[in-house]
């Protein structure tokens, strides 16, 4: 996955994600909604076999931030699930 900045400012960022799509993006979108500061956030894929994600994060506080801690939090419960399906014997 490689992160292409298109729009960085301090209250908001636009970044293209290439090679990914709606597996990617829609839960990090719907992790971005739970912080308060986040007053923005959505993606859209022009075409989804020959375009990349453009994810928008606006913020009363740091967008940036914002976004990384999104990720860390979703990358936590991805790691819980995992461990419960390898406790459950499903993995």
């Amino acid at each position: 996955m490689e992160i292409n900045y298109l729009e960085e400012g301090k209250n908001k960022i636009k970044v293209e994600i290439k090679g990914e799509g709606h597996t990617l993006c829609n839960p990090l979108v719907k992790e971005l909604w739970q912080d308060k500061s986040v007053d923005v956030a959505g993606y859209h894929i022009d075409h989804s076999l020959v375009s990349n994600p453009i994810l928008i994060v606006g913020s009363s506080g740091d967008a940036k931030t914002a976004l990384k801690k999104a990720i860390d939090r979703l990358g936590k419960k991805i790691k819980e699930m995992d461990d419960k399906f390898k406790k459950a014997k499903l993995s």
